[in-house]
């Protein structure tokens, strides 16, 4: 599983600063960028995020949500990693706000590398030095370099 994460996610699918208001504001955002830099319909993967945001919070805590959703359009899966600025309510476990929020949409159907890098990704937010080392990070660029060296360590 040694940086499979890393692999998934690219620079210009880190968005930083994001200002948005509520959850639904974060999956219209979402959706947004799917439809800018992958043609997909915007509606589409905001509908696949809250289908699967209904059968559970994807919010982990520690200020961490990973939204997942499957989607038959995809050929592989997509990663995005959003720092929102301010953090927001998430129905979280521990009521804590987010701020990290790493999306993960994936082909249907779901294979076993789709539940291992969903693993992984957990795996790192649980860490609070990956945390800290997130949030030192003024670019994209370096928020990958952080995302490449702890998913080969994860």
């Amino acid at each position: 599983m040694d940086g499979l994460l890393s692999h998934y996610l690219r620079v210009e699918d880190i968005l930083i600063d994001l200002q948005v208001s509520d959850k639904l504001q974060v999956f219209k955002a979402i959706g947004r960028h799917f439809e800018h830099t992958r043609a997909l319909p915007a509606e589409a993967v905001v509908s696949a995020l809250l289908r699967r945001e209904q059968l559970g919070s994807t919010a982990v805590g520690d200020g961490v949500a990973i939204p997942h959703a499957r989607m038959q359009e995809l050929d592989h899966i997509r990663a995005v990693y959003l720092r929102l600025s301010p953090a927001l309510p998430f129905d979280t476990p521990d009521d804590k706000p987010v701020s990290d929020v790493l999306v993960l949409m994936v082909p249907s159907p779901a294979e076993q590398v789709h539940l291992d890098i969903l693993a992984q990704a957990a795996s790192l937010f649980l860490r609070n030095e990956f945390r800290k080392a997130l949030h030192r990070c003024a670019t994209p660029a370096e928020i990958k370099e952080v995302f490449d060296y702890w998913s080969d360590w994860s």
